[in-house]
């Protein structure tokens, strides 16, 4: 037992002696990664598109929103943007359905996508031809969020399922030939 607790101090002296800096205390290894990772947060983010015209939206057909959503649609409006974001209404005035499509910079598609369906809580989401993103349900709806190179797509719906959201996704990249 002696033998033990005399090598623990000749050990601790050894290393003590290679090391460049002294020791201060013992070291616990983590899994944090040491380098600095420019991500969505670096980003400036575009404000949310806002409604500023009557429809219709020039990308998703009205008939369509209603089947996909489930929900009769009494108004739709489209944003000043190019494309234009587009509001499906229900009859009580709330908005049911919202489509945003962004062109631009790679990393702004990309933190809209990380903004809408946050890695650490969404389900990942996939689309052919290489969109990628996230999926999510909350208790005001479902977010469908996709970017692909500097394009970005994020469907918002009031309804619980984000299947509906990925197929209104799927139809907008679709109409717009993206």
């Amino acid at each position: 037992m002696k033998r033990v607790l005399l090598l623990g101090p000749l050990l601790l002296v050894a290393l003590t002696a290679c090391a460049e800096e002294p020791i201060n205390g013992p070291t616990v290894a983590t899994s944090q990664p040491t380098e600095t990772i420019t991500g969505a947060a670096d980003v400036a983010v575009p404000p949310e598109p806002q409604p500023t015209a009557d429809g219709p939206c020039p990308y998703l057909d009205e008939a369509y929103v209603e089947e996909t959503n489930g929900q009769r649609v009494s108004k739709v409006q489209t944003s000043a943007d190019e494309p234009p974001a587009c509001f499906f209404y229900r009859p009580d005035g709330n908005v049911q359905l919202s489509v945003r499509v962004y062109t631009g910079e790679a990393p702004v598609a990309q933190a809209l996508v990380d903004a809408a369906a946050p890695v650490e809580s969404s389900n990942p989401a996939e689309l052919t031809g290489g969109w990628q993103g996230g999926a999510e349900s909350s208790e005001s709806g479902a977010v469908y969020a996709v970017a692909k190179e500097a394009t970005a797509v994020v469907v918002t719906t009031n309804q619980g399922q984000t299947i509906k959201a990925k197929q209104v996704a799927q139809e907008t990249i679709s109409a717009l030939g993206l």
